[in-house]
C-alpha cells in the first residue's frame, strides 16, 4: 500500500469531529423478488494483512492479532511485507560481494510462519513485494534503520534497474519463493541455504503499488512481471499470479495500465495473466465533520464502483479469463498517518468505515469481482490508524473487523443475488430516499434466504421486511462496539436498523 500519499493537515477542534447531530427515525420497505436471480456470486470477502511490527513475536498484541486472523476463517487473505520496515520485508539487504551474501530471513520467517498457521486450511495470496533497493541505480545507496520496528519512508531509491535484463530481480524472487516452498535455495555463489519450509501459496502477487514504488511505467512493470513469473512458476508450478497491485489513485487516473498490462500482445508468449489487483481508500477532506464524511465515503465508494465497471470492460475485452482482486479496501482519517490525530478514535468511525466495506462488497459482487479484501489487520499511530481492524493497544477487533466477519460468515461464491430494493416511506424523491439503505437479497449455497442491509446514514430506520416475522438477525452497530455481532429474532415484519448499522436477516421460511 502507498497510503502515505494521502496526508492531511490537522483538524481544528478535533475533539468535536464525531459529534453527530441526531435524526428522527425514518422508515421504508424492502422489496425482494426471490425468483428473479440477477447473477451468481463469485466474490470472496477477505482481509489484507500488511506486515507491521505488532505482528512480531513477543509484542504485546501478537497473539490477539493472529487469533483474529484465524477466527475470520477467510480464503485469499493477502500477506504484504512492505518497504517501511526493510528488515521484515527484504531478505537480502546488501548486494552480494566477494563471495559473501546478506541473505537473512530471521525476522521475516516468524511472521510468515504465524500467518500460515493462522490461515491453515485456507487459500492465501503472498505479496512480499519490496525489491532490494541496491538493485536500482541511485545517487546514493538506500539506508535502513537498525531497529526493525522503526518506520522509514526512504528505503526505496531509484527508478532504473542496474540489471536491464531483469535477471537479478527474477533470481531474487525465485530464491525467496524457493525458501518458502522448496526448503531452501542456492545463493549467487552456489551456497545452499536451508529453510525446511514447504508452504503452499495459492497466489503470488508480483510487486505492489508499482506506479508509486520506484515510479514504474506500465512497460517497465510488465517486463519485470514477465521476467519474474516464469522463474516462480518453475519453483511452484501450481501457483497462480496477480499483476499490477495498483494504488488507490492508479485505477482512477491511469487507465493506460489496464490497456497495456491486460493486452497479451505486450507479454512474452505463455505468460499467464491469472489475476489483476488494485486498491481503494475513501479519504475525507481535512475540514469535514462526520455528517459530511458519511456522504464523502459513500460518494467516493460509488465513484469507485463506476471506475471498476470501466476497468471490467477493458478486462473483458482484452483478457476475459483474468480474475480481479480488489485487495485493499478501507477508509483513511484526516491527518493520514500523522500521529497528531484525535485519540481515541470514536466507535462511530469504525461503524461508518465497516459499513462502507459491506457496501462495496455488495456492489463489487454485482460486478463479478473475485476477491474484496478489507484493509488491514493492524495499523497504529505513525502509520494509518484509521485503517486498522483491531485496536493497536488491546488487540481487540473493532466494528470494521466484525462487519467483515459478518459478511464472510454469511455470503460467498455460489450465492445467488436476487432483485432487491429499499423504498423509503418518507415523502420526497423516492429514488434518492432509498439510497439511504442498501438491501441485497441472497439465496445462499445451502438454500437459505438472506438479506444484507447497510445503513449509510447515522439515523435509525424502521425497515419493513415482508414475511420477516421469525427471521434471525445478526447485526453490527454502534451498540455492539468492539464486541461480536448481536443476534435477535424478529417478532414482526419490522426491523429497527440503527445508524451505520449492518445486519444480516435470515428468513424463517
Amino acid at each position: 500500500m502507498t497510503k502515505r500519499k494521502l496526508a492531511f493537515p490537522a483538524l481544528a477542534a478535533a475533539i468535536l469531529l464525531f459529534a453527530l447531530p441526531s435524526f428522527a427515525q425514518a422508515a421504508g420497505t424492502i422489496t425482494l423478488d426471490w425468483g428473479n436471480v440477477i447473477l451468481k456470486s463469485r466474490t470472496t470477502a477477505s482481509m489484507e494483512v500488511c506486515v507491521e511490527p505488532p505482528m512480531r513475536r513477543g509484542k504485546p498484541i501478537h497473539d490477539q492479532l493472529f487469533q483474529a486472523l484465524n477466527q475470520l476463517g477467510a480464503d485469499y487473505v493477502r500477506l504484504s511485507p512492505w518497504h517501511p520496515y526493510p528488515r521484515i520485508a527484504v531478505a537480502e539487504l546488501e548486494p552480494p560481494h566477494e563471495g559473501r551474501t546478506s541473505w537473512d530471513f530471521s525476522l521475516i520467517d516468524p511472521v510468515v510462519a504465524d500467518f500460515m498457521q493462522a490461515t491453515s486450511g485456507h487459500s492465501v495470496d503472498m505479496n512480499m513485494s519490496t525489491i532490494p533497493s541496491w538493485m536500482f541505480k541511485s545517487d546514493k545507496p538506500a539506508t535502513y534503520p537498525v531497529d526493525p520496528d522503526e518506520i522509514t519512508w526512504n528505503y526505496e531509491q531509484g527508478k532504473e534497474l542496474r540489471d536491464p535484463s531483469m535477471k537479478e530481480v527474477a533470481d531474487y524472487w525465485s530464491r525467496v519463493a524457493s525458501w518458502y516452498t522448496k526448503g531452501g535455495f542456492k545463493d549467487e555463489y552456489g551456497q545452499w541455504h536451508a529453510s525446511d519450509h514447504h508452504y503452499k501459496f495459492d497466489y503470488w502477487e508480483v510487486l505492489n503499488e508499482v506506479e508509486y514504488e520506484h515510479s514504474m511505467s506500465p512497460e517497465l512493470y510488465t517486463k519485470i512481471y514477465d521476467a519474474v513469473v516464469p522463474e516462480l512458476h518453475e519453483v511452484a508450478p501450481e501457483m497462480k499470479f496477480v499483476g499490477m497491485g495498483l494504488g488507490p489513485s492508479g485505477p482512477l487516473n491511469q487507465p493506460k495500465w489496464f490497456e497495456y498490462f491486460l493486452d497479451p500482445k505486450n507479454h512474452k508468449p505463455g505468460i499467464p495473466l491469472d489475476a489483476i489487483s488494485y486498491h481503494f481508500y475513501a479519504v475525507p477532506g481535512a475540514d469535514e465533520t462526520p455528517e459530511i464524511m458519511q456522504h464523502t465515503f459513500y460518494d467516493q465508494a460509488e465513484d469507485f464502483v463506476n471506475v471498476v465497471r470501466y476497468i471490467e470492460a477493458i478486462r473483458k475485452r482484452l483478457s476475459p479469463q483474468t480474475a480481479t482482486h480488489v485487495n485493499e479496501v478501507g477508509t483513511i482519517l484526516p491527518n493520514g498517518r500523522s500521529e497528531e490525530f484525535m485519540q481515541p478514535i470514536p466507535n462511530v468511525y469504525w461503524n461508518l468505515s465497516g459499513g462502507m466495506y459491506a457496501y462495496l462488497y455488495v456492489r463489487l459482487t454485482q460486478l463479478g469481482i473475485d476477491v474484496v479484501d478489507e484493509s488491514e489487520l493492524i495499523d497504529y499511530p505513525g502509520q494509518y490508524p484509521g485503517t486498522t481492524l483491531v485496536d493497536w493497544k488491546s488487540g481487540k477487533p473493532n466494528a470494521r473487523y466484525w462487519v467483515l466477519k459478518l459478511v464472510r460468515d454469511n455470503f460467498g461464491p455460489g450465492d445467488k443475488l436476487v432483485q432487491s430494493r429499499f423504498v423509503s416511506s418518507e415523502p420526497g424523491d423516492e429514488s434518492s430516499q432509498r439510497e439511504y439503505i442498501l438491501a441485497q437479497g441472497f439465496v445462499t449455497r445451502d438454500g437459505k434466504h438472506k438479506i444484507l442491509l447497510i445503513n449509510k446514514r447515522n439515523r435509525n430506520f424502521d425497515v419493513t421486511i415482508p414475511n420477516g416475522s421469525g427471521a434471525q438477525v445478526e447485526y453490527v452497530d454502534q451498540t455492539t462496539g468492539f464486541e461480536p455481532p448481536n443476534k435477535a429474532t424478529l417478532q414482526s415484519d419490522h426491523l429497527a436498523l440503527s445508524g451505520f448499522g449492518v445486519a444480516v436477516v435470515t428468513l424463517a421460511n
